[in-house]
Parts: structure tokens; C-alpha cells; sequence
């Protein structure tokens, strides 16, 4: 047992006398006064105790005065009965289980060529009063509370530069996380369709686009603002959605274009002509999404 005279540093006769001070002021403290209380504890287990309540004391009062010298950072002292007296556990604080609480539902919100900030995107920063938004809000929170029942097709979102389109998927990403622990990748795809060609020359293509078309969730930011090529549309973009449509994978994406300007976008082929195989493509995105258009202001 911790030796209490020695840490008043005292010698023996004076020591003893400071002891039975320290003792006494140790047994008074509230906190202590409870447990022994609690625990119902004889005066035996008491007396074995005393370090330990001592102990208890000190790490508490460093805890609550944030004091330098507390190591157990988001940890508390408390105290607890083993093997017949009272010993010191520390227990994980609110504030640390809420950071890593947090911590958790920002590593399931994977942005590409995103800017970081769309992982703290939630709820307050919705403006739920604005009509145009309604129909959007809606289809969002059922999508969200019924998420794991079954499969639903997720919202091709377009409209004017800047309505925040991409704000509202950055807000049901999280959403997602909190209620349901499901994975979220956002996905810039005109810098995806950049880092794609780039990646040719590495032979690493087929492992990007696995990646992708496998996520949990996905959005496909700003479709239709990528440089236009076939091979992007049908070697690339074609197998992603392909993937997600046999494995009904939810899949939204938001865009400038309406769906009948995005298909004359990817018709624009350097041979002519490729409605063809536009409309494929078209069909693939129809089946994984609802076209939603989103008016208002631009709030940028």
C-alpha cells in the first residue's frame, strides 16, 4: 500500500500526526464519503483504502483543472472496489467517445477531389424552410430511413452553377453515416475523368474503377462538366454504372444538365453521330436515379 507519510515528507513522529490529518481530510471529501457509502464499506477495507482514496483525489482534481501533469487525457479517475477495497479506474470521458464517435462517421464520408469540409455538412446547415427544396429534403429522409430495408434508386440532382447540389449530397452522406454506419464516396468525376486518363501509363485504370463502382454509396459530382470522350464514357463510366445497376448499388449524381441535355453531351462523339451509345448510357443512369431538378439562387 502507498506509504502516505512519505508524501507529505515529514519525519516519523510528525509524519504520523500529518497522516492522520491527511487521513482525515481524505475520508471528509464528498466523493469518497459516497463510495464508502455505497459500497458499505467496513472500517478494515477502509483503512485499505486510504491510499487509494488519496490517489482518487489527486487524479481528480488534476483531471478537473485540465492540469498539465494529468497523463490520462479523455480519460476519468473513479473509483471502484476490487478484491475487497477501493482502487483508482479511469474511464472514457463524453467528450472522447463523442471525438471518436465523430472520427468514425467523417472516415465513412470518402470525398475525391473534394474539399474536406462537406464531411461536416449536417442538418443545421440545411436551409429546410427554402420550397425549392422540399421535394429534395423528402426524398432524402426516406431514402436515409429506409435505407437498409431495401434497394432504392438514388437522385440525379441538376440545376443552375452553385444551388448547392452538392452541399445537399454532402448532407445525406452524413446522414448516412450517423444513422445507418454506411460508407458514402463522393466523387468530383471531372477530375475523376482527369486522374483516369492520367493513370493509362500506370496500368492502374481497372483498379480505380473497381474501386469506385464499388462504393456502398456513390455520388457522381458535376457529371457531364468532364472533358468528353468514348473510351470515358464507355470503357470507364459505362462499366461503373453497369456494376451498380446488376449489384443495385445506390447511386446519385448531380449535374448542370437535364437528362436530355446530358445525353446529347455524351452524343457528341469525334465519329459523329453516337446517340446510340449515349442512350446505353442514359438508360444505365435512369435505372439508378431519379431526375430531380433543383432551382433557386446561387449561393456562392
Amino acid at each position: 500500500m502507498l506509504d502516505i507519510a512519505k508524501q507529505v515528507g515529514a519525519r516519523p513522529n510528525k509524519a504520523q500526526k500529518s497522516y492522520e490529518d491527511l487521513k482525515a481530510e481524505t475520508l471528509a471529501d464528498p466523493d469518497v464519503k459516497a463510495f464508502i457509502s455505497q459500497q458499505e464499506l467496513s472500517a478494515e477495507e477502509i483503512t485499505r483504502s486510504v491510499s487509494k482514496f488519496f490517489e482518487y483525489i489527486k487524479e481528480r482534481d488534476n483531471f478537473l483543472s485540465g492540469s498539465e501533469s494529468y497523463i490520462m487525457k479523455g480519460y476519468r479517475p473513479v473509483l471502484i472496489k476490487n478484491k475487497g477495497y477501493a482502487d483508482v479506474s479511469y474511464q472514457e470521458t463524453r467528450e472522447l467517445l463523442d471525438a471518436v464517435a465523430q472520427k468514425s462517421i467523417n472516415q465513412r464520408i470518402k470525398l475525391v477531389n473534394l474539399p474536406k469540409g462537406l464531411r461536416q455538412i449536417s442538418a443545421k446547415d440545411m436551409d429546410f424552410s427554402d420550397p425549392n427544396r422540399m421535394q429534395t429534403y423528402a426524398y432524402l429522409a426516406d431514402f436515409v430511413e429506409h435505407f437498409k430495408e431495401r434497394y432504392q434508386p438514388g437522385l440525379y440532382l441538376y440545376g443552375s452553377f452553385g444551388v448547392g447540389k452538392t452541399f445537399i449530397m454532402a448532407y445525406l452522406a452524413r446522414e448516412l453515416s450517423e444513422k445507418c454506419q454506411v460508407a458514402t464516396t463522393l466523387l468530383h468525376f471531372p477530375s475523376f475523368a482527369v486522374d483516369v486518363k492520367n493513370a493509362i501509363s500506370s496500368n492502374n485504370v481497372k483498379g480505380m474503377i473497381d474501386e469506385i463502382k464499388s462504393a456502398p454509396v456513390l455520388v457522381l459530382d458535376d457529371i457531364g462538366a468532364e472533358q468528353f470522350s468514348a473510351w470515358l464514357r464507355d470503357d470507364v463510366l459505362q462499366v461503373i454504372l453497369q456494376h451498380r445497376m446488376q449489384e443495385e448499388l445506390p447511386t446519385f449524381f448531380t449535374s448542370n444538365f437535364s437528362f436530355e441535355d446530358l445525353e446529347r453531351h455524351f452524343a457528341n462523339g469525334r465519329s459523329g453521330d453516337e446517340t446510340w451509345q449515349a442512350k446505353r448510357l442514359m438508360e444505365r443512369i435512369k435505372f439508378l436515379a431519379k431526375p430531380l431538378h433543383l432551382k433557386g439562387a446561387n449561393r456562392r
